[in-house]
C-alpha cells in the first residue's frame, strides 16, 4: 500500500548552499540576508559513506537480485515462471535466506538480463 508521508510545503521554498572559500561565508550570508533569506541553521555535510553504509557481503546477492528484479519491472511471481525456480525460492534468496548458487544466477541473469556474477 502506497501512502503519501511527506507532508507538502505550503509556500514555494529555496534552499541555497554555499561552497567555497570559508573566508568568504559570511558575505555570502550577508548578502542572502539582503536578498530576503531568512537565516537558517548551520549543518556540517554528512558523508556519504555514513548515509549509505556497505552492504555486508552476506545481503549482497539478495539485494542484487531484488533491484534487478525491480529494474526490469517484474514481481517475484513473473521472475519464477519465467526463470523456473519456485516464488517461495525467489523470497528467501531475496532476504538472504537461501544461496543463490551458479546455475540458479545463470538462470535468473538470462531473464534479467545482466551478468551472472553480480548475484554470486
Amino acid at each position: 500500500m502506497s501512502v503519501r508521508t511527506k507532508k507538502l510545503p505550503t509556500e514555494a521554498q529555496c534552499i541555497l548552499a554555499f561552497v567555497g572559500p570559508v573566508d568568504h561565508a559570511e558575505a555570502a550570508r550577508t548578502a542572502l540576508y539582503a536578498l530576503g533569506f531568512a537565516e537558517a541553521e548551520t549543518r556540517d555535510t554528512v558523508p556519504w559513506r555514513e548515509v549509505f553504509p556497505p552492504i555486508p557481503d552476506t545481503e549482497r546477492p539478495g539485494r542484487m537480485l531484488r533491484a534487478a528484479r525491480s529494474k526490469e519491472d517484474l514481481t517475484q511471481m513473473q521472475l519464477a515462471r519465467l526463470a523456473g525456480i519456485p516464488q517461495r525460492h525467489l523470497s528467501e534468496m531475496e532476504h538472504g535466506k537461501r544461496a543463490i548458487g551458479k546455475e540458479r544466477a545463470k538462470r535468473l541473469a538470462e531473464v534479467l538480463k545482466i551478468d551472472y556474477h553480480v548475484f554470486l
